[in-house]
């Protein structure tokens, strides 16, 4: 962005700071006051996201920031918090799956956070928070509540009964939200014209932001170090898929595609699952069976913290999912200047350039998949060209300093809205 454009960005926010502030009948003027909710600090997008958010919005924000826990199976990303000095109030009882009694306990604490902190803004991410959250901010009187959808369970998650309650819910809570965040144009159009959650025009699309700088900055000496970690050779070529082993990832697909490759492919391959859930050992399994026919050829890696370590010593990501909002792994792989290839579901089109910086295939074309991925295997000036475009990309639309521009103009608007004498 020019600096002509971020002054312009700062003057918007600031003026409708003082506006809200000068409507605040008799009261001390202080800091905008945002409560930021995530469902769980898992190893994800999201609590990336909330982190800079808390760390970086400008200094006319108060942020305070409460969240879950990881669910069983999952690494925890607490160490996001300590790499960015944040601080968070942390709420067991908030998990990712549906149960009574923690889900009253979560709430209450929730709306006993609000009563005490008077947020002027409530700001809730991920469909857990969301829930809770929402429904606590409007029991509570807030008059800015604000959720963003960092993905959806509207289909390919559960039974169509199920699926159908979650919808209903959601609905219900959009009318009591003053403003839904999209990360993605694609995104928008799935909440309003598909499963008709809420009109387009209460849907503000901004794009996830994260610190790509690391990923970025790759090296030579990097690359060698990082491959020497996972005991590369020079001759291999290394591909990865990056996330949970949960169904909606389908690593099985990915499996399949990765037999296919070792049957064809003349070069040497090495494959990573870096990642762990529910679906360990079916994967575990099947990796198995493809290792006894091309021995040391997959490896399961559990959860990883350097990632930018894992992205530096590959040479190709590859994501098979059923349903994704915006995959972050796409995003941090194309910071660090690799092609990917990837099922065509969710966000994954505004993040990937079909065909520029990687390959965007329909869901279960096994057969178009293993051609694509053979193809950059094995033509080297591809992979540099779609490194190079992927990354450039990355780097415009996907930087937290974008994020924190976009969020305080969205939440000057919305206290401009509430501020309008009626």
């Amino acid at each position: 962005m020019a600096q002509n454009d971020k002054n312009y960005a700062r003057l918007i926010s600031f003026d409708a700071q003082m506006l809200y502030f000068c409507r605040k009948s008799k009261e001390e003027v202080t800091k905008i006051k945002v409560l930021r909710i995530i469902h769980r600090f898992s190893i994800s997008g999201p609590p990336f996201h909330v982190a800079l958010l808390t760390k970086y919005l400008g200094e006319n924000f108060d942020t305070k920031l409460i969240g879950g826990v990881p669910d069983e199976g999952e690494a925890d990303s607490f160490y996001v918090l300590e790499k960015y000095d944040v601080q968070a109030t942390i709420i067991p009882e908030l998990r990712r799956s549906v149960n009574f009694f923690s889900d009253i306990k979560a709430y209450i604490k929730i709306k006993k956070i609000i009563k005490e902190y008077k947020p002027d803004i409530v700001h809730t991410h991920a469909s857990k928070a969301g829930a809770l959250g929402r429904f606590a901010a409007y029991n509570s009187g807030a008059k800015i509540i604000v959720h963003t959808y960092h993905g959806h369970v509207f289909h390919s998650y559960f039974g169509k009964f199920k699926t159908s309650i979650y919808k209903f819910v959601e609905r219900y809570l959009a009318k009591k939200t003053t403003g839904i965040i999209a990360i993605s144009e694609s995104q928008k159009r799935e909440l309003s014209d598909v499963f008709h959650i809420c009109s387009k025009e209460k849907i503000e699309v901004i794009p996830l932001g994260l610190e790509l700088d690391t990923f970025a900055s790759i090296t030579s000496e990097k690359r060698q170090a990082a491959r020497e970690r996972f005991g590369l050779h020079e001759e291999d070529f290394a591909l990865a898929i990056i996330g949970r082993l949960a169904p909606i990832k389908d690593h099985l697909f990915f499996l399949n595609v990765v037999e296919q490759l070792l049957i064809k492919s003349k070069r040497s391959l090495k494959i990573f699952i870096v990642g762990d859930g529910t679906e360990k050992e079916v994967i575990e399994r099947r990796a198995t069976e493809i290792n006894a026919k091309f021995p040391n050829s997959i490896q399961l890696t559990s959860w990883i913290r350097e990632m930018a370590q894992v992205y530096h010593a590959l040479d190709l990501v590859c994501l098979t999912s059923k349903n994704e909002g915006t995959p972050v792994t796409l995003i941090e792989a194309q910071a660090a200047a690799l092609p990917v290839v990837s099922t065509d579901v969710g966000g994954v089109r505004d993040v990937v350039l079909d065909q520029v910086s990687g390959f965007v295939l329909p869901k279960n074309d096994l057969s178009g998949y293993v051609e694509k991925t053979l193809e950059l295997i094995h033509d080297p000036e591809k992979r540099i060209q779609f490194g190079a475009a992927g990354q450039k990309n990355m780097l415009e639309k996907y930087h937290y300093q974008r994020l924190i521009q976009d969020m305080e103009k969205y939440y000057s608007r919305l206290l401009m809205k509430v501020s309008k004498p009626t």
